[in-house]
């Protein structure tokens, strides 16, 4: 029986797309919610145009109080009987009361060769470090932010010149491929870490 994901955008969600163009045939999962704090994220009009069932819950009626935007999350999840989820580019931090019964079955990808450079700006960070290479890598979800077990990660070398736009579109190419191997593998309940070049 196929596992049942739901995917987590804020944006125009192209690792969602990537994640759902790869669950086919043989597949051990299958999309089945796209959830965006954002109603007019472009992810959520292409996945509806694709038959996925979608929900929206705007974080902004839950200014400071991020424990009912995430019950909100919740009740929307509940019909659902969703077994995974993955969050990909979902720019809201999910508290330790909603990540923990999630433990185990909530994957994200992260912009950067983790543990380095948790956070936002990844790209600006491994550039102004001096870094010569960077990457993306795919983890399961714990409380703490851009923690827990690393599942993948992907490579690319840093090129001279490289601005953080120019190094962010070369990582993205690595993340379309590298989330869509490690969800294939989690949904069979393989952990083994899938590393590309």
């Amino acid at each position: 029986m196929s596992k049942r994901v739901a995917i987590f955008i804020s944006g125009g969600g192209s690792n969602m797309r990537a994640l759902v163009a790869s669950m086919t045939g043989e597949h051990p999962a299958r999309p089945a919610l796209v959830i965006s704090n954002n109603a007019d994220a472009g992810g959520i009009a292409w996945a509806r145009a694709q038959g996925i069932a979608t929900e929206v819950v705007d974080h902004r009626p839950f200014k400071g109080d991020r424990t009912a935007f995430e019950s909100e999350i919740a009740a929307r999840l509940a019909p659902h009987a969703i077994d995974l989820i993955c969050l990909a580019g979902f720019m809201r931090v999910l508290t330790a009361g909603f990540v923990t019964p999630w433990q185990g079955r909530m994957l994200n990808i992260h912009p950067s060769l983790l543990p380095k450079y948790r956070g936002l700006d990844t790209h600006a960070r491994a550039l102004a470090a001096g870094e010569t290479e960077a990457g993306c890598t795919v983890h399961e979800v714990t409380p703490a932010l851009d923690d827990g077990p690393i599942l993948g990660q992907a490579r690319v070398p840093v090129l001279p010149g490289d601005t953080p736009q120019t190094l962010a579109a070369r990582v993205l190419e690595q993340e379309h491929i590298l989330y869509p191997a490690v969800l294939r593998r989690f949904a069979q309940g393989d952990h083994t870490q899938v590393m590309l070049p």
